[in-house]
């Protein structure tokens, strides 16, 4: 997978209309939004762009628009919240058609620095989510060069991700990438494809299904591959322990068994707990004040679900971070969310917010569970994408990447 790209450092906007493919898909309650991480992230590269004299024209989708254009979704309030920040006026161009006059206009009229945002690009519905050639298109014809930003929609072919570019470089223009992607590049890029060993993986959530090829892709770069989670019962079943009524994917029993031979085939080492957390039933509400108890992880009852890792487990898992050079975590190690049942979760956490190594960690709920126990600032990289952090830890070329030139 290429992963040298040009970035906005290296292309001259001045005097170019400048479309920059954001990720605004931000939480809202009421109208109001609720957390403006990903708005904040965006603004080193939106203001680079304005100091350079570029007239920047900015795009994202939000939510899932399942039911065709609507105020609830519109990217109003983040024009609002993003004009705050950048301390200028934004123009934000209501219309649902997303490139239509509207958007000509507001082009056309813009001086050297000045920002517009566009509406929600899934309000043109399969013309996005199926990279149409006319919505594509139509994107190109509003700029002279495009900076994708969005890594959390970088694993999706979509008009404003990819279509778009092939446009844009057909006309001369070129397709660079944001301080954002940069830095997933950088450290999750290179972390798969050039680790500094002792390279430590550490995997956990609730399904094997999700991450099979990560755990195949993994098992071959990494030198010990930590299991937690839920999906942790079902590498337990398949060594023939007795795991009660915790989560367990039948149909991937023999994938589990497969992964283990391949561990001890290559050489690798793939840690799985030796002690858990149960309880009689899964917590309701998920925060829910829960008795548990530590039992080994070859004496489940029968009746009882494992919803964490035991102690002793996660004691062995902080000790083999503690050598690491690199280490990548994605999926919490039990219930996070209910503070009863976040101890594994907080060690591992914990393990590593105190080691050297270079620490990464892959979106999605690990990146969830990094901010609310307090930890983010302690970690080299928490990644802004969900999906897309799995499909680059798979090995996978994301189109959003591949989009980009190449320096």
């Amino acid at each position: 997978m290429g992963l040298n790209k040009k970035s906005v450092n290296d292309i001259n906007v001045k005097g170019k209309r400048v479309l920059v493919r954001c990720d605004f898909n931000v939480p809202l309650k009421d109208g109001e939004i609720t957390d403006d991480t990903r708005i904040k992230a965006a603004l080193p590269t939106i203001q680079k762009l304005i100091d350079d004299g570029g007239k920047v024209i900015l795009c994202s989708h939000l939510g899932k628009v399942k039911n065709g254009p609507n105020e609830g979704e519109s990217l109003a309030p983040v024009a609002k919240r993003l004009s705050e920040k950048l301390g200028k006026a934004v123009n934000f161009v209501s219309d649902y058609n997303v490139t239509g006059e509207a958007a000509t206009q507001a082009v056309a009229a813009m001086k050297e620095g000045d920002v517009v945002l566009l509406q929600n690009t899934r309000f043109r519905g399969k013309e996005e989510t199926k990279n149409g050639e006319a919505f594509s298109k139509e994107l190109a014809d509003l700029c002279d060069a495009y900076v994708c930003d969005a890594f959390g929609s970088s694993h999706r072919a979509h008009a404003s991700v990819a279509g778009v570019t092939d446009v844009v470089r057909a006309k001369g223009g070129e397709c660079a990438v944001g301080y954002l992607m940069q830095k997933e590049i950088d450290f999750l890029g290179n972390a798969v494809e050039n680790p500094v060993s002792p390279f430590v993986a550490i995997l956990g959530g609730a399904k094997v299904a999700d991450k099979l090829n990560v755990i195949a892709n993994l098992l071959e770069k990494c030198d010990t591959l930590i299991i937690g989670g839920g999906m942790a019962y079902t590498f337990l079943k398949a060594k023939g322990y007795e795991i009660g009524t915790s989560l367990v994917d039948e149909e991937k029993l023999d994938y589990c068994k497969e992964m283990m031979e391949k561990a001890e085939k290559l050489g690798k080492k793939l840690l799985l707990p030796v002690d858990t957390t149960i309880a009689s039933a899964f917590p309701s509400p998920i925060d829910a004040e829960i008795e548990v108890s530590v039992v080994s992880a070859d004496a489940i009852p029968a009746d009882k679900m494992g919803l964490d890792i035991g102690t002793e487990t996660a004691k062995m898992y902080a000790e083999a971070v503690k050598s690491a050079k690199t280490v990548v975590w994605n999926g919490p190690m039990g219930v996070f969310e209910n503070p009863i049942l976040a101890k594994g979760t907080i060690a591992v956490a914990k393990s590593l917010a105190e080691t050297d190594a270079t620490t990464i960690i892959g979106g999605g709920d690990s990146a969830a569970a990094v901010n609310q126990l307090g930890f983010a600032d302690k970690m080299s990289h928490i990644s802004t994408g969900g999906g897309a952090s799995l499909e680059f830890l798979e090995g996978k070329e994301l189109p959003g990447v591949a989009a980009a030139d190449d320096k």
